[in-house]
């Protein structure tokens, strides 16, 4: 792998996710919640990769609390989808425990970073 981003769990989830919502196109109806969702589900992984490629602490911690905020903007708008009756019970809970899932592992990354590098176990 060339990027050192492309090895880290939390961003192979987030493209996971990221995937899954895009695979959602066809089931969603409503124009606004779609093109929401798609993008804050994009912001995750982006910001997870440019935080990986910042050489400073306090803007990788930046980053990945812009990532993590994005896939806390995800959360109310499946769980709409959800109460809309877009997608299937199953299809949310996936989209839900994979999001759970992620939020904790940002959470890790963020409280990761010291003043300068994260560190790599």
């Amino acid at each position: 792998m060339p990027f050192l981003f492309e090895g880290l769990e939390v961003y192979k989830k987030a493209m996971q996710f990221l995937v899954s919502v895009y695979a959602l196109n066809g089931l969603l109806r409503d124009r606004n919640i779609k093109d929401q969702l798609r993008r804050a589900a994009m912001s995750i992984p982006l910001n997870i990769a440019e935080g990986q490629g910042r050489m400073h602490g306090k803007e990788k911690r930046q980053y990945y609390n812009t990532a993590r905020g994005s896939l806390l903007e995800c959360v109310p708008l499946i769980q709409a989808c959800w109460k809309l009756n877009y997608i299937t019970n199953e299809k949310y809970n996936y989209l839900y425990d994979l999001a759970n899932e992620i939020g904790k592992m940002t959470s890790g990354l963020i409280k990761s970073v010291k003043t300068g590098e994260i560190k790599r176990t």
